[in-house]
């Protein structure tokens, strides 16, 4: 006996055998919290089901997947935003006491609890667009106790905001102010301390870190690696977003499942990201709103055949933003995806990213059944509307954790 049986829908189950995966007039069985039939609705199997829902016309995509933020932090950064704009420069800003290091000092201030709870409440405004899993990476931390906590409070979110959480070790991400002149030190500090523990306690799914310029370089960021792979930890990497420091190839010798942001990346690190089957993740929020204007190069990436995800990089200093539907249409406005490319990068793409492509990210039996129900005609108004309320109701592992008023 099936537990649900939904009906009278539309299903973009985002396989990539036809556009969006779409099935007109389609049916979905859920049971034991996964997805026991898709298919056209005249074909659905005569099976009983404990309940039916009638969704009048509405379209059921997978859940949207948020594979890359930082939701866990404190305080904001919007005085240096207001800086920026004032014409002050970044050099300024950190003299004056801001940049990353604002972040750490609140960040430390704050318990777990006050944490979790803040980032809750962020996870929920995304889960309101339908999404259902939410990568969250530590990394504002920067000392055992601190990035521990954060990880900690990661974890709350996913039963606080109703949402499933992939949690991701940062400590590369920045020098902490009391290791300003010891580079060697904090590294020794995150390779032979915190990523030991981390993995011990199974406080993350995977290990990344920060390689640019104004960050590590890539040899700081290979002992990392190193570390993570010596502890059974997957890697990802902030990679080529201001400079081709060729952080890329070394993510994908390492067997990466992500390499982000892609900016400056190149020709060779796109032929290691297809050997090595290394997601793309773009992030337009973060180019729009420090106004980049050198793109990733897309078109390159598409011939390439690499796997391009999209998410929010929701942070407090280059990407304040709780909306993934934004992240869409940002995708195709600014980087030029179609919408199908920029679903597909929130979907399936985006489960790939976090290793979960066999648990969710598309529409088939088997697969958990995380669904978000639209009130659209077509799937392409996702990425299309600005500020519109479509989400109708949200399943996760099979529950119906969301429904919109009527």
């Amino acid at each position: 006996m099936w537990d649900i049986l939904l009906r009278d829908c539309h299903v973009a189950t985002m396989m990539a055998d036809a556009p969006y995966g779409a099935i007109r007039d389609g049916a979905i069985a859920i049971a034991n919290g996964r997805v026991a039939w898709v298919g056209p609705a005249r074909g659905c199997p005569q099976t009983e089901a404990r309940s039916v829902r009638k969704l009048d016309g509405a379209w059921v995509t997978p859940g949207l997947i948020d594979c890359h933020t930082h939701l866990v932090f404190a305080g904001n950064r919007a005085r240096e935003w207001e800086m920026r704009a004032e014409g002050k420069s970044y050099e300024e800003i950190a003299r004056a006491g801001g940049g990353i290091v604002s972040t750490v000092r609140a960040t430390r201030e704050q318990s777990e609890g006050t944490l979790a709870a803040s980032a809750a409440s962020r996870a929920r405004t995304m889960a309101r667009e339908g999404v259902t899993t939410i990568e969250i990476k530590s990394g504002y931390g920067l000392d055992l106790e601190n990035e521990l906590k954060m990880l900690r409070a990661a974890a709350r979110v996913g039963d606080l905001a109703m949402v499933r959480v992939s949690r991701t070790f940062l400590g590369a991400h920045a020098l902490p102010p009391e290791y300003a002149n010891n580079r060697t030190g904090y590294l020794d500090l995150v390779c032979n301390e915190m990523i030991p523990l981390i993995a011990r306690e199974h406080l993350a799914d995977a290990v990344d870190a920060f390689c640019e310029t104004i960050a590590f370089t890539p040899a700081e960021t290979e002992r990392v690696f190193a570390a993570a792979k010596a502890h059974g930890l997957r890697v990802k990497l902030h990679a080529e977003q201001l400079s081709d420091s060729k952080g890329t190839s070394l993510a994908c010798r390492y067997g990466a499942l992500s390499a982000d942001h892609l900016e400056h990346v190149g020709e060779s690190c796109i032929a290691a990201m297809k050997m090595s089957g290394t997601v793309a993740v773009v992030l337009p929020c973060a180019f729009y709103f420090l106004r980049e204007t050198k793109k990733p190069p897309i078109d390159a990436l598409r011939k390439a055949g690499i796997p391009i995800a999209v998410a929010t990089d929701c942070n407090p200093g280059t990407s304040p933003t709780v909306s993934p539907l934004m992240a869409l249409n940002m995708a195709c406005t600014l980087y030029g995806l179609t919408p199908e490319e920029a679903l597909a990068g929130m979907t399936r793409h985006a489960a790939r990213a976090l290793g979960l492509g066999g648990e969710t990210g598309t529409l088939e039996p088997g697969k958990s059944a995380d669904l978000a129900i639209w009130n659209i005609a077509d799937p392409a108004e996702l990425s299309y509307w600005i500020g519109a309320d479509l989400l109708r109701g949200r399943y996760l592992k099979g529950r119906l954790v969301h429904e919109a008023q009527p």
